[in-house]
């Protein structure tokens, strides 16, 4: 059982900052995922979240999924609009780990590479390495980033409900419904994340708990 407890969203960047510090006690890097469809904006709250864990000492890396897509050779094989490459084959996991994950996993170099391709242009971004000091805060951000074993120590989830990814889903990206619905219910990603946020009304957000005895 679980309850939902309505929440400000200046409570939940809080809240989240409280879940992540946490998690980074004693920790040489502390790797976050925002997993959302894009019409719930997890970037946004990523980028929320940026000042105030810098402001508790914890530097931080923002790094975006849709930077480490495949080229479009791949990405694209079965077209433009395939929901099953969408929900699998779109995301460059082993770029992601490779470049950012494992640097920042225990007994890593810090050393990671913040963007690797440029899906608009289709080439590779040419971006520098940069070196995330000790006791750093990896924000990852994007859709469909559970289920793939992608080695993180805090997922948070951002849930909408059909009606609310309908509704806020642009009518050109309609086609990322069914990869988007599928996802919901084979990884079942409010199971799989360790927060889970409702966020059909972003300026009304609810944390769902599990429900105490």
């Amino acid at each position: 059982m679980v309850s939902v407890r309505p929440i400000t969203p200046t409570a939940l960047v809080d809240e989240l900052v409280e879940a992540i510090a946490r998690r980074a006690a004693g920790r040489p890097w502390t790797r976050v995922a925002l997993d959302g469809a894009d019409a719930a904006e997890p970037g946004a709250l990523a980028d929320a979240l940026v000042a105030p864990l810098r402001l508790r000492g914890h530097p931080v890396l923002r790094v975006r999924a849709r930077d480490f897509l495949r080229p479009a050779s791949v990405r694209l094989e079965y077209g433009h609009t395939d929901a099953e490459s969408y929900l699998w084959g779109w995301l460059d996991d082993a770029g992601l780990r490779r470049e950012v994950l494992e640097p920042l996993a225990p007994g890593g170099t810090g050393r990671v590479l913040p963007s690797l391709w440029d899906a608009a242009r289709d080439r590779a971004t040419r971006a520098d390495y940069t070196v995330l000091p000790e006791g750093g805060v990896l924000l990852l951000d994007g859709p469909l980033l559970l289920g793939k074993g992608l080695p993180l120590e805090l997922t948070v989830h951002l849930w909408l409900s059909p009606g609310a990814l309908r509704r806020r889903t642009p009518a050109e990206d309609a086609w990322t419904i069914e990869a988007l619905t599928r996802y919901a219910e084979e990884i079942v990603p409010t199971t799989e994340a360790d927060l889970t946020v409702r966020y059909d009304h972003p300026a009304h957000p609810a944390l769902v708990e599990p429900q105490r005895r």
